[in-house]
């Protein structure tokens, strides 16, 4: 909500103005707007995204959507959290229709009938990622951090986390998953995160080109032919690919607690300050949390897409009662103590039985 909407609008017009919709040279532009909040999405967002998405798709006029974030911080850093914890604090239900009316946007992302292209300057972060891994066409800036931290605050990687981490090569996926880590634009570029790697100073370029676009051939191939005059798709130096030996040993072992016990036992000179930097950032996060999304993401590999949301829904129903997020969000959102009291609060206290247990009758959720 922008600070600029008066008393007298109407309830419908302010939810409008955090999402901006015009419609440029046959391009729906979409705009998330937020920047105060870096963009992060709300139920009502979520509700607004839906429905114009769905109004341009039975749009002949509107060839291609372009999706960003106002402001230079974030295109999104992910759901508001904030109000799910309120919400459940509460006994209200906006936890629980917020997931599933977000899964069910990011699955339509995946299916949209007409090119998709995102706009990711900025922070990416969690349902950030939602949005934009099911778009045709995703561009990085120079300021671009992706993540998927939920960990941090004792959740899981969702949004089709489950689907197109596991997806990246190696065990580079499951590695940002259980870490939480934030990578910048050559790794999204080398992890397959992103597409084309455009620097932020072109943005202008871009729109303007956009704006002038003479549409010949398909569209997505239109706006291919724009990027490709602007943008390149590889970028030299990415730090993942000189670690991707160690993370693909370490995060293939059997689970959580062993990552962590042989990643502290490195002493290889050139991987030795990456493992323990690696291993103590692990002891900060919820355990509950790491190994039910190591378990999510080896069984989301040999899921299909809509399988993987369906798995997360699964989860979800679930842990705002059983699960760590509500004392992650007390520590470092709330309370802002951050000493979080996860549960167990040690990887030597987890329950391979009470992680399993998470996934039990899921194979009749997912039919």
């Amino acid at each position: 909500m922008t600070a600029q909407v008066s008393s007298e609008a109407s309830h419908a017009d302010r939810l409008q103005q955090e999402v901006l919709a015009d419609v440029r040279n046959h391009i729906g532009h979409l705009t998330l707007n937020r920047p105060a909040g870096l963009n992060a999405i709300t139920l009502n967002m979520v509700r607004s995204l839906t429905e114009q998405l769905q109004a341009w798709a039975d749009d002949p006029q509107v060839y291609a959507v372009v999706l960003r974030g106002a402001g230079e911080k974030a295109f999104c850093a992910g759901g508001d959290i904030r109000s799910l914890y309120d919400s459940f604090k509460n006994g209200d239900s906006l936890h629980q229709d917020f997931f599933v009316e977000e899964y069910a946007l990011d699955l339509s992302i995946h299916h949209y009938r007409k090119p998709i292209l995102a706009l990711m300057d900025g922070f990416v972060l969690g349902g950030g990622m939602g949005l934009v891994q099911g778009a045709d066409l995703r561009v990085v800036t120079e300021r671009s951090r992706l993540a998927m931290p939920e960990v941090a605050i004792g959740y899981f990687p969702d949004v089709g986390g489950s689907y197109f981490l596991p997806r990246i090569p190696g065990e580079l996926g499951i590695y940002l998953g259980v870490t939480g880590v934030q990578i910048r634009a050559a790794d999204a570029l080398y992890c397959g995160l992103a597409d084309w790697y455009l620097d932020s100073t072109k943005l202008a370029d871009l729109d303007q080109k956009l704006d002038q676009l003479q549409w010949q051939d398909s569209p997505l191939k239109d706006l291919q032919g724009v990027l490709a005059k602007l943008a390149v798709q590889q970028l030299p130096d990415a730090p993942l690919a000189a670690l991707r030996p160690a993370i693909d040993h370490f995060f293939a072992l059997p689970d959580v607690p062993s990552i962590v016990e042989q990643l502290q036992q490195v002493t290889v000179a050139n991987s030795h300050e990456w493992a323990l930097t690696t291993a103590n950032l692990m002891q900060t996060r919820s355990p509950l949390a790491m190994a039910v999304t190591l378990e999510m993401l080896r069984r989301g590999r040999r899921l299909r897409l809509e399988q993987c949301f369906a798995l997360e829904l699964h989860l979800d129903r679930q842990w705002f009662e059983r699960g760590d997020l509500i004392e992650g969000v007390r520590a470092l959102i709330i309370d802002k103590d951050k000493s979080p009291r996860w549960n167990p609060s040690t990887l030597h206290g987890l329950d391979p039985s009470h992680v399993e247990s998470f996934f039990h009758n899921f194979t009749q959720v997912a039919r």
